[in-house]
């Protein structure tokens, strides 16, 4: 970008896992060229996005995500609000100075010029890297309205980075939380993987549950976690998501389907019981029980089929395990969710010692 005489800078989340001293996964670019100008540079480029005009520049299976410096927007027909401040259209370019102060926490507004090995910081980000802080940028609650999803960003960070979340953007997250039914459930699903599949998912549940944020995103779990039989499904979600954590760390795979059949499990065990109740088989009540749950929860979450029908099938295949005589142990093990079922049941021993797995 420089030897084509543009201005470009590392910028965001790589730069702050440097300074934190976190090895970075991926690298963001910001520049004062155009996407258009950006694509004619590079032959391997493709232009993205609608609400945010983005440049991927590929290498293989890579790509660096190249975006321009965004400006105030202050009175730009490009720039549109909704009646609760959120942003739903920004094409604004502008100065590196104004594209700072528009990006949302200070530790993700430095600038890096790996030539010359100098940082450029508009908002003070190096101190609050130094501090482990995470500060917004500007007004917080003005911040979180024009994008709700902050609020789920500052707990990713906070449980990604251990870093202190500033009093004043703590505060509103609770208060706040109520904004997130109006983001699409296609973009929360994708937070959603962030949160749970990216190594800090006991941190990132805990602290959605200290910020009343867990309630906005899986409300009917919520409402079980709040039941007399609360803590014991409470300590069968934190094991699924230190198992998680742990399986990340030691390389091993991990899918959203597992995840999921995890978070929403107390939701869909509860009214399984209550279906079994008014005299359905468990068969059936597990059947009805796990459309019932996956149905909600779309609503808020979006669930795509490649990963809601495996979670239905490790919720179906839990009764066959008490069932382990002749063939249909065979026949058990030989189903391609075995494995997935059967660490499902070792977790469910947390939230239920009768079994025996």
């Amino acid at each position: 970008m420089q030897r084509h005489g543009y201005q470009a800078y590392l910028v965001g989340g790589c730069v702050r896992d440097l300074l934190a001293d976190i090895e970075p996964k991926d690298f963001d670019v910001a520049t004062d060229a155009t996407p258009e100008q950006v694509k004619r540079a590079f032959r391997s480029c493709r232009l993205i996005g609608r609400r945010f005009r983005l440049a991927h520049i590929h290498f293989g299976r890579d790509y660096i995500e190249v975006a321009t410096f965004r400006g105030s927007g202050n009175g730009d027909d490009r720039t549109e609000l909704t009646k609760e401040g959120r942003l739903l259209a920004d094409n604004v370019y502008g100065s590196i100075d104004e594209d700072a102060v528009r990006r949302d926490f200070t530790v993700n507004a430095l600038y890096l010029d790996p030539q010359r090995g100098q940082i450029l910081d508009y908002v003070s980000g190096y101190r609050d890297v130094r501090a482990r802080t995470l500060r917004l940028i500007g007004d917080p609650e003005a911040r979180y309205r024009e994008d709700p999803v902050r609020l789920l960003r500052a707990v990713r960070f906070a449980a990604k980075l251990d870093f202190t979340i500033e009093p004043r953007c703590a505060e509103l997250i609770a208060t706040l939380g109520t904004l997130l039914k109006n983001i699409p459930p296609a973009r929360l699903f994708e937070e959603a993987l962030k949160l749970f599949l990216s190594g800090h998912a006991r941190r990132s549940f805990d602290l959605l549950q200290e910020y009343g944020l867990f309630r906005a995103l899986f409300a009917d779990t919520a409402a079980v976690l709040d039941g007399e039989s609360g803590a014991a499904s409470l300590e069968m979600l934190r094991a699924g998501m230190a198992n998680t954590d742990e399986r990340i760390a030691s390389g091993k795979p991990v899918t959203p389907a597992f995840m999921f059949a995890t978070l929403l499990w107390p939701a869909m065990r509860r009214h399984q019981q209550q279906l079994e109740a008014q005299g359905h088989t468990v068969a059936d009540a597990i059947h009805m029980a796990a459309e019932w749950a996956v149905f909600r929860q779309v609503a808020r979450i979006s669930i795509p089929r490649r990963f809601s029908t495996p979670m239905r099938e490790i919720w179906q295949l839990q009764p066959r395990f008490e069932n382990r005589h002749g063939k249909r142990v065979g026949r058990l093990m030989s189903h391609p969710r075995f494995r997935a079922a059967y660490d499902f049941l070792l977790l469910r021993v947390l939230e239920d010692e009768s079994l025996e797995p």
